[in-house]
């Protein structure tokens, strides 16, 4: 088991045997024969080779083993297999802090999410996922109003969220079903904590529609393009597109658009594309904008503050309820959220926060 995480931590880490070796002070034989659990590395050793790879020792004795089950990812050719192999271990690490943190509860404090929420059992055509995504909104009531905090509103109803530090921007997004070892099943979404908050948004929503759409499209429909017309629908709904914008315009200006992106979310660019789809403005209308949005630049960087990253919070209010139940410890509290204990103990005492308000 030591074997099979020291692996994956250097696996996740980005490093070769020979440069954990170089590191830690041994030999790539060392390291390898680490991992095939033929040689045992003493405690000195664990604790340089967790130091090396970014991660508490704690890690190497974790027992919650987790399967992920049939990760598809959204991605460029230059997001390859390695990377691939790299990002699904940092994954699995948190998801098993997760899965582990559930089982300290006697119900899970987490409602199971639910694929069948009363849709259609075939999508025939794209505008019909304008009704689809309303039809989800209603299921979890939230209006027509923008989604505030899209990952809390996600976790909150079974998914689990992980945002991965992912360098590479061939990486667009990751769904998966985790299998624990008692057989329970959650789904999985990962997006990368460097993207602006509307691109993390949009992603999301995004993999939201494939776990929701699996098994519903017709053969003609191209699925990525069928949730991506979900993730905008569900993001901005028709009814308040139309109602911010009007039925029907001959051309929109910028600081709409830029003051939408704010509200809701969603980029510059989604919400032109959102105005054409919901009838606001005309296909050569939208044609004439995109073409002055691109040649502006904005389609690599929209212009002004961007929007506010997305933060899985969630994770950590369970702990602290946890803690609050005494179903774990101080020690185990501060050893799932990743921190040592004299952080652990400021932290739970606001005294980081008190610090931060007289300055």
């Amino acid at each position: 088991m030591i074997g099979d995480r020291i692996r994956q931590a250097r696996l996740a880490a980005g490093l070769t045997l020979g440069a954990l070796g170089d590191k830690v002070g041994v030999t790539h034989t060392a390291i390898q024969k680490y991992e095939k659990g033929t040689m045992t590395p003493p405690s000195s050793q664990l604790l340089k080779l967790a130091r090396a790879c970014g991660i508490r020792v704690e890690y190497f004795f974790r027992t919650h083993k987790v399967e992920l089950l049939e990760p598809e990812f959204r991605k460029l050719a230059t997001f390859g297999k390695a990377a691939q192999e790299a990002l699904k271990i940092k994954v699995l690490d948190r998801i098993e802090k997760r899965v582990e943190l559930l089982g300290f509860f006697p119900e899970s404090p987490l409602l199971r999410f639910d694929s069948h929420i009363a849709l259609p059992e075939r999508v025939t055509g794209l505008d019909q996922l304008e009704g689809l995504a309303d039809q989800v909104r209603d299921a979890w009531k939230l209006g027509l109003n923008p989604i505030g905090d899209l990952t809390d509103t996600l976790e909150t109803r079974g998914l689990l969220v992980i945002v991965v530090d992912e360098e590479n921007s061939g990486f667009s997004g990751l769904t998966a079903m985790a299998r624990t070892l008692n057989g329970h099943m959650y789904p999985v979404v990962a997006v990368s904590s460097r993207w602006p908050g509307d691109r993390q948004r949009f992603t999301l929503a995004h993999e939201l529609g494939h776990l929701l759409l699996s098994g519903r499209l017709d053969a003609q429909i191209d699925e990525e393009k069928a949730c991506d017309r979900f993730a905008g629908a569900f993001l901005a709904p028709k009814a308040a597109a139309v109602q911010l914008l009007g039925q029907s315009r001959r051309g929109l200006e910028w600081q709409e658009l830029y003051a939408l992106k704010h509200e809701f979310g969603l980029s510059m660019a989604g919400w032109l594309q959102r105005a054409k789809q919901c009838g606001v403005i005309t296909n050569a209308v939208h044609l004439a904008m995109w073409r002055r949005f691109s040649s502006k630049g904005w389609r690599k960087a929209e212009p002004g503050d961007p929007v506010q990253r997305e933060h899985p919070r969630l994770f950590e209010q369970l702990v602290y309820r946890a803690l609050g139940e005494q179903y774990v410890s101080e020690s185990k509290a501060a050893e799932l959220l990743g921190i040592p204990m004299m952080r652990f103990h400021k932290e739970r005492q606001l005294e980081s926060v008190d610090a931060a308000a007289h300055q």
